[in-house]
């Protein structure tokens, strides 16, 4: 899981306030990366306390902390509903437009936030801007690499094929995909461009959440922001 960011402490501390938004009985989204990984680890207290949460992982790696974590878990194709969704974010602003895809699950996270009642987002301070800059990831069929990469280039992106770490060649997503690390500088409109990354055919998911998160708990060195989609905001 990505761990770069803000400190160990400020993540914790975003993803217990989160977990306060969880009730008895929630089926619960649960999202892919360090600071929703310390959501899970709460929700994993939440259960050896008694409560009743079954959870539905964005990915491998999440359903593995999950697991360890003594979380109840179910798919998505099997429930008809899903009352929160917890995931994390690369970068946030103070519309909650988020760019998710650090972890190149964002083609499932997508899913599962969007089919969600409540979608909080979890972040550590580092990731909150005032305007959105981060290389938008966009995940795409291998056999059409070429021509997304002509569309997104046409967009102006510089656009790299983002490659594994720990062997030779591209990243492949869960669901069998490549992704391309699209950067655009400042992003002023991430309504029109998602629009437009949207409409590459080819392309699975982009990592631009844009009208989807209900809250966001940022965890700081002094407690944790909440921002609502009303641009309340409050401090624990």
């Amino acid at each position: 899981m990505k761990t770069t960011g803000g400190s160990a402490e400020q993540k914790r501390r975003a993803g217990e306030k989160a977990v306060e938004y969880v009730s008895d009985g929630d089926i619960v989204g649960l999202g892919t990366g360090s600071t929703a990984a310390a959501a899970i680890d709460a929700l994993g207290d939440a259960v050896a306390a008694g409560y009743d949460i079954h959870g539905v992982p964005t990915s491998f790696a999440t359903r593995d902390r999950a697991i360890e974590a003594g979380i109840p878990l179910t798919r998505i194709e099997v429930v008809d509903h899903i009352d929160v969704a917890i995931d994390g974010s690369d970068e946030i602003n103070n519309n909650l437009t988020l760019i998710k895809g650090g972890g190149a699950a964002h083609a499932r996270e997508k899913v599962i936030d969007a089919t969600a009642d409540q979608f909080i987002v979890v972040a550590d301070e580092s990731k909150l801007v005032e305007t959105l800059s981060e290389p938008v990831p966009v995940s795409t069929l291998p056999m059409a690499q070429k021509p997304v990469k002509r569309r997104l280039d046409s967009l102006g992106a510089t656009t790299t094929l983002r490659s594994a770490t720990m062997k030779d060649g591209p990243v492949i997503t869960d669901n069998g995909n490549i992704v391309f690390d699209c950067a655009f500088g400042h992003i002023e409109n991430a309504e029109a461009l998602a629009k437009s990354l949207a409409e590459i055919p080819g392309t699975v998911a982009h990592g631009l959440f844009v009208n989807l998160a209900d809250i966001a708990c940022i965890g700081t060195e002094n407690g944790t922001n909440v921002y609502h989609g009303d641009q309340d905001q409050g401090q624990n």
